[in-house]
């Protein structure tokens, strides 16, 4: 069954900002050009926000993933970058403008028991005077860079640092 314009738009959205984001993982262009063909899971989206400094970043309490970045599944007829932004603030209580290119995109499962799925890092600067309202069970809290957390998804510390290394080397 063909997608609805919609979903289309939102499939749209999704492999432009893939092909637009500063680093590329597990094949992702390759994965989604695949995915679309059939029918897709829902995108996952998250939000790398980091210090003015790029020594901290904003990470959430998940009950079972532990510290991850604010995120999750994309709604029905909302964008990557839109769905970004609302899962920020429902984690957070932070409505941030996004940086304009995508940081990241990765193929993950959220869960053992779910397929892959295309995943979307967005990145955003604040200062990490910000206050962070978490949600309900899910403390939100600024980490350090350069320090370890424990986290179901261990290589985005790797990730956020190799994303952190070229923000600084382009404002250099």
């Amino acid at each position: 069954m063909a997608p609805t314009r919609l979903e289309q738009l939102v499939l749209d959205a999704a492999k432009s900002d893939a092909a637009a984001a500063v680093l590329k993982f597990d094949d992702a262009q390759s994965w989604l050009d695949v995915a679309v063909q059939g029918p897709a899971e829902p995108l996952g989206a998250e939000a790398w926000v980091f210090d003015p400094d790029f020594t901290h970043v904003v990470l959430v309490r998940h009950p079972w993933r532990a510290w991850v970045p604010p995120g999750g599944r994309v709604e029905p007829g909302e964008t990557p970058r839109e769905g970004a932004a609302r899962e920020l603030f429902e984690e957070t209580g932070l409505r941030v403008e996004l940086l304009g290119e995508p940081a990241a995109v990765a193929v993950r499962a959220f869960h053992p028991e779910l397929p892959p799925t295309l995943s979307l890092s967005y990145a955003a600067v604040v200062p990490a005077s910000t206050p962070l309202t978490g949600e309900d069970g899910q403390q939100a809290s600024w980490m350090r860079l350069d320090e370890d957390w424990e986290s179901y998804f261990p290589e985005d510390r790797s990730r956020m640092r190799h994303f952190v290394t070229l923000q600084r080397a382009a404002s250099a």
